[in-house]
Protein backbone atom coordinates (compact mmCIF):
# COMPACT_ATOMS: atom_id res chain seq x y z
CA UNK A 1 0.00 0.00 0.00
CA UNK A 2 1.31 3.67 -0.86
CA UNK A 3 1.47 6.66 1.16
CA UNK A 4 -0.47 9.71 -0.28
CA UNK A 5 2.80 11.68 -1.17
CA UNK A 6 4.06 8.29 -3.51
CA UNK A 7 1.24 8.78 -5.19
CA UNK A 8 1.84 12.17 -6.12
CA UNK A 9 4.97 10.86 -7.71
CA UNK A 10 3.48 8.63 -9.75
CA UNK A 11 3.19 9.93 -13.37
CA UNK A 12 -0.15 8.90 -14.04
CA UNK A 13 -2.09 11.72 -12.25
CA UNK A 14 -5.32 9.26 -12.59
CA UNK A 15 -3.58 6.95 -9.55
CA UNK A 16 -3.39 9.64 -7.32
CA UNK A 17 -6.93 10.92 -7.53
CA UNK A 18 -8.22 8.33 -4.94
CA UNK A 19 -6.07 9.35 -1.85
CA UNK A 20 -5.18 13.16 -2.88
CA UNK A 21 -8.90 13.82 -3.17
CA UNK A 22 -10.01 12.63 -0.13
CA UNK A 23 -7.43 13.78 1.55
CA UNK A 24 -7.91 17.54 0.17
CA UNK A 25 -11.01 17.09 1.15
CA UNK A 26 -10.49 16.82 4.57
CA UNK A 27 -7.79 19.21 4.30
CA UNK A 28 -10.33 21.64 2.69
CA UNK A 29 -13.52 20.86 5.44
CA UNK A 30 -10.62 20.95 8.34
CA UNK A 31 -9.00 23.96 7.25
CA UNK A 32 -12.39 25.84 6.06
CA UNK A 33 -13.84 24.83 9.71
CA UNK A 34 -10.98 26.83 11.24
CA UNK A 35 -10.93 29.70 8.87
CA UNK A 36 -14.64 30.10 9.13
CA UNK A 37 -14.42 29.70 13.04
CA UNK A 38 -11.97 31.95 13.31
CA UNK A 39 -13.11 35.26 10.55
CA UNK A 40 -16.76 34.50 12.16
CA UNK A 41 -15.07 35.43 15.61
CA UNK A 42 -13.15 38.16 14.37
CA UNK A 43 -16.34 39.36 11.51
CA UNK A 44 -18.34 39.28 14.99
CA UNK A 45 -15.99 41.76 17.20
CA UNK A 46 -15.66 43.58 13.99
CA UNK A 47 -19.51 44.18 13.82
CA UNK A 48 -20.29 44.58 17.57
CA UNK A 49 -17.09 46.82 18.28
CA UNK A 50 -16.38 48.59 15.21
CA UNK A 51 -16.58 51.93 17.06
CA UNK A 52 -14.26 51.52 19.66
CA UNK A 53 -12.07 49.88 17.15
CA UNK A 54 -12.78 52.78 15.14
CA UNK A 55 -12.22 55.25 17.65
CA UNK A 56 -8.53 53.45 18.33
CA UNK A 57 -7.15 55.05 14.91
CA UNK A 58 -8.75 58.40 14.74
CA UNK A 59 -10.79 61.26 16.91
CA UNK A 60 -12.50 62.53 13.35
CA UNK A 61 -15.98 62.06 13.67
CA UNK A 62 -16.11 61.90 9.82
CA UNK A 63 -13.78 59.70 9.56
CA UNK A 64 -15.00 57.46 12.28
CA UNK A 65 -18.13 57.55 10.64
CA UNK A 66 -16.99 56.14 7.28
CA UNK A 67 -14.62 53.66 9.26
CA UNK A 68 -17.32 52.21 11.31
CA UNK A 69 -19.90 51.82 8.08
CA UNK A 70 -16.77 49.86 6.39
CA UNK A 71 -15.54 47.95 9.12
CA UNK A 72 -19.03 46.59 9.74
CA UNK A 73 -20.30 45.81 6.20
CA UNK A 74 -16.66 44.08 5.10
CA UNK A 75 -16.85 42.21 8.26
CA UNK A 76 -20.48 40.75 7.02
CA UNK A 77 -18.06 39.45 4.02
CA UNK A 78 -15.75 37.03 5.89
CA UNK A 79 -17.04 33.68 5.79
CA UNK A 80 -17.13 33.55 2.81
CA UNK A 81 -13.68 35.10 2.15
CA UNK A 82 -12.61 32.75 4.39
CA UNK A 83 -14.03 29.73 2.83
CA UNK A 84 -12.50 31.42 -0.61
CA UNK A 85 -8.67 31.98 0.83
CA UNK A 86 -9.22 28.11 1.83
CA UNK A 87 -10.01 26.94 -1.55
CA UNK A 88 -7.80 29.07 -3.59
CA UNK A 89 -4.93 27.64 -1.36
CA UNK A 90 -6.32 24.91 -1.76
CA UNK A 91 -5.74 25.20 -5.25
CA UNK A 92 -1.92 26.31 -4.94
CA UNK A 93 -1.36 22.97 -2.66
CA UNK A 94 -2.47 20.98 -5.75
CA UNK A 95 -0.11 22.45 -7.76
CA UNK A 96 -2.94 24.57 -9.72
CA UNK A 97 -1.32 28.30 -8.79
CA UNK A 98 -3.08 29.75 -12.15
CA UNK A 99 -6.57 29.10 -11.09
CA UNK A 100 -6.57 31.33 -8.11
CA UNK A 101 -4.60 33.79 -10.00
CA UNK A 102 -7.32 33.31 -12.76
CA UNK A 103 -10.36 33.42 -10.28
CA UNK A 104 -8.44 37.19 -8.04
CA UNK A 105 -7.71 38.65 -11.68
CA UNK A 106 -11.48 38.45 -12.58
CA UNK A 107 -13.47 38.61 -9.14
CA UNK A 108 -11.06 41.52 -7.71
CA UNK A 109 -10.24 43.58 -10.46
CA UNK A 110 -12.58 42.68 -13.21
CA UNK A 111 -15.97 42.91 -10.76
CA UNK A 112 -15.27 44.01 -7.64
CA UNK A 113 -13.65 47.76 -8.94
CA UNK A 114 -16.35 48.10 -11.34
CA UNK A 115 -18.66 46.94 -8.75
CA UNK A 116 -17.54 49.74 -6.63
CA UNK A 117 -17.86 52.45 -8.81
CA UNK A 118 -21.22 51.43 -10.28
CA UNK A 119 -22.28 51.42 -6.82
CA UNK A 120 -20.33 54.13 -5.32
CA UNK A 121 -20.63 56.87 -7.72
CA UNK A 122 -23.20 55.71 -10.61
CA UNK A 123 -25.41 54.25 -8.16
CA UNK A 124 -25.04 57.14 -6.08
CA UNK A 125 -24.47 55.05 -3.08
CA UNK A 126 -21.19 56.55 -1.94
CA UNK A 127 -18.20 55.17 0.24
CA UNK A 128 -20.87 52.90 1.72
CA UNK A 129 -21.24 51.37 -2.20
CA UNK A 130 -17.75 50.87 -2.53
CA UNK A 131 -17.86 48.53 0.76
CA UNK A 132 -20.82 46.87 -0.30
CA UNK A 133 -18.91 45.89 -3.00
CA UNK A 134 -15.92 44.74 -1.10
CA UNK A 135 -18.14 41.90 0.38
CA UNK A 136 -19.90 40.84 -2.72
CA UNK A 137 -16.93 40.25 -4.23
CA UNK A 138 -15.59 38.19 -1.23
CA UNK A 139 -18.58 36.24 -1.68
CA UNK A 140 -18.41 36.18 -5.37
CA UNK A 141 -15.01 34.53 -4.48
CA UNK A 142 -15.93 31.82 -2.06
CA UNK A 143 -18.36 31.12 -4.78
CA UNK A 144 -16.45 31.02 -7.93
CA UNK A 145 -13.25 28.96 -6.55
CA UNK A 146 -16.23 26.35 -5.36
CA UNK A 147 -17.57 25.78 -8.61
CA UNK A 148 -14.20 25.77 -10.12
CA UNK A 149 -13.12 23.18 -7.58
CA UNK A 150 -16.31 21.34 -8.13
CA UNK A 151 -15.46 21.06 -11.84
CA UNK A 152 -11.73 19.23 -10.45
CA UNK A 153 -9.36 20.83 -13.30
CA UNK A 154 -6.79 21.20 -10.79
CA UNK A 155 -6.90 17.36 -10.47
CA UNK A 156 -4.81 17.22 -14.25
CA UNK A 157 -1.97 19.41 -12.66
CA UNK A 158 1.38 17.71 -12.67
CA UNK A 159 3.51 19.11 -9.78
Amino acid sequence: MKFRHQLFDVGDSYARLPSGWSTLVILVSFFSGIQLIFLGIIGLVFILFAPQIIWFYTTDPDVAKYGVDCLRIVAYGFLFYAYGMVLGQSFNGAGDTWTPTIINLFVFWLWEIPLAYVLGVVAGIGPRGVFIAMTIAFSTLALVSAVVFRQGRWKTRMV
